[in-house]
């Protein structure tokens, strides 16, 4: 989840504070933590500590204002829903793009379910080995599947298997907008260190 988040959230950041406030965060959290900003918000307790040390109890309200661009957890009826409303238009390009591509919408299909190694989720979804590999590579840096174990090959190497982040995507027109909503997997949900941290 925060591999998926942490773009958009760098950037309402940013636009919040200011480069410069950005980079004296920076600073301190190489002085700190030894990582820069983008590494910091995938570990969010990093950049909440620090986030801290500048602006004391204020840092609450500022990190609710961050993810509130982009992010909204307001519309679950049910805490156990683990609904999302994605109000980043980048953020939710992501998921559009991926689902108008006929090959990315059939490896997501294929690991929904289950959690699948590379070599695997390419055989059932019939997805050509080199334009597979690349798109699979695509959903990963986007964060939208996630390794979540492993599977022990003949030789004793370790194989990531891959799964989707999300039990279900819905993608509406309101106001001739595009809106999207991300059903988040409880596990993931629970995993977050940025909704952990920052109160909603």
């Amino acid at each position: 989840m925060d591999n998926l988040l942490a773009p958009s959230l760098r950037k309402s950041i940013e636009q919040n504070l200011g480069k410069s406030t950005l980079n004296k965060i920076e600073q301190r959290l190489m002085e700190r933590h030894g990582v820069g900003v983008a590494q910091a918000i995938k570990d969010f307790y990093k950049f909440d500590s620090v986030l801290r040390e500048f602006f004391g109890a204020g840092a609450d309200g500022l990190e609710t204002k961050f993810l509130q661009n982009i992010i909204d957890l307001k519309q679950q009826t049910n805490v156990t829903d683990n609904w999302i409303t994605l109000k980043d238009l980048d953020l939710a390009q992501v998921f559009l793009e991926s689902f108008a591509d006929e090959d990315k919408k059939a490896i997501i299909g294929t690991v929904l379910e289950e959690s699948l190694i590379i070599a695997d989720i390419l055989e059932h979804c019939k997805v050509p080995q080199t334009s597979g590999y690349r798109k699979i590579n695509q959903l990963i840096d986007n964060g939208l599947l996630i390794s979540n174990e492993y599977e022990v090959a003949t030789d004793g190497k370790k194989i990531k298997k891959y799964e989707t982040l999300f039990d279900n995507v819905k993608m509406d027109i309101e106001k001739n907008v595009v809106v999207v909503k991300i059903q988040l997997k409880k596990s993931f949900f629970q995993e977050s260190t940025i909704l952990k941290v920052i109160p909603n």
